[in-house]
């Protein structure tokens, strides 16, 4: 679905599809989106939403007449790969397998997932253990690419480093749709700078000979409350907090993440993200553009 890569970015946002799927698609038309990010079901239940085949050829039909270039879903935060208890792996198989599923039937450009939490066991055994659910999860479905999202490194939390992030590719056996989504917030709180553009780029340099950016599938725009090496996982509204206004515009102008869906998830200024959000991030884009000797985009 998305466009073919160039250097902009695709500036988008965490949209509710509240209402029906077509919902999301009409909220991110009136926010000024150029992306979109949807949860397929309740992010806190483990139930999930059968979505109607009218449904989903409406929401097609609505995303194929907008200006949308991109949608993405996040899974659930219950899922757990790594887990070592038998029902808990089931539950989360199962929930990972739906989401690639309508991905699959709504054209998605991935399912953004957190991994998995080791819980206080050995985390190399629990990597192990995601690989194995992200490959039964794959065949189980047909073309929707999986996205791992690097996580804030509190507790057991897997994914907090590029050597982990590299570790789960290498364990979900190298298949082409395991990609990763990488967020600011996070990479910051789990002692990645990205701060400035040169910060920036020394982390994307590093994350490209760790597991390779042609991995990267989206990002995650989100400042954060907490400042470098917190491990803690606290968004704030674009350029108020430790990432800042530089921070926030690197991101938002990098070359690299040309064509990608590029999300911020929130909060914004008012609450829920919004179109005020939107004019935001493209300020911060034409700001980021403009110190890289950039043309303006508006």
């Amino acid at each position: 679905m998305s466009a073919e890569r160039t250097d902009v970015p695709l500036l988008g946002l965490h949209v509710s599809p509240a209402g029906g799927l077509p919902k999301a698609v009409e909220r991110g038309v009136e926010r000024g989106c150029e992306a979109i990010q949807i949860f397929s079901q309740s992010p806190r239940r483990w139930a999930p939403t059968n979505h109607t085949d009218e449904a989903i050829a409406a929401f097609r039909e609505a995303l194929d007449a907008s200006p949308i270039q991109s949608v993405v879903i996040h899974a659930l935060y219950l899922a757990n790969a790594g887990t070592d208890d038998p029902e808990l792996r089931e539950k989360s198989l199962t929930a990972i397998t739906h989401s690639l599923r309508v991905g699959d039937a709504i054209g998605a450009d991935g399912v953004v997932l957190h991994p998995g939490s080791a819980k206080g066991g050995d985390v190399g055994e629990a990597i192990d253990r995601c690989g194995s659910v992200f490959r039964e999860a794959l065949a189980e479905s047909e073309r929707c690419p999986l996205l791992l999202e690097d996580t804030a490194g509190a507790g057991g939390t897997l994914g907090r480093s590029f050597e982990e992030l590299h570790r789960l590719l290498e364990v979900s056996g190298g298949d082409a749709r395991i990609g990763l989504c990488l967020d600011s917030c996070h990479l910051l709180a789990s002692g990645y700078d990205v701060r400035s553009a040169a910060a920036l780029d020394a982390v994307l340099s590093e994350a490209d000979a760790a597991f390779g950016l042609d991995r990267l599938r989206c990002v995650h725009v989100n400042d954060s409350q907490t400042p470098l090496g917190s491990n803690r996982d606290r968004h704030a509204p674009l350029g108020t907090g430790e990432i800042g206004e530089d921070g926030i515009a690197a991101v938002l102008s990098e070359p690299r993440f040309g064509g990608l869906p590029v999300i911020f998830e929130g909060p914004g200024v008012e609450g829920e993200p919004n179109a005020q959000d939107m004019a935001i991030a493209r300020c911060l884009r034409d700001a980021g553009r403009e110190s890289r000797g950039l043309p303006p985009l508006g």
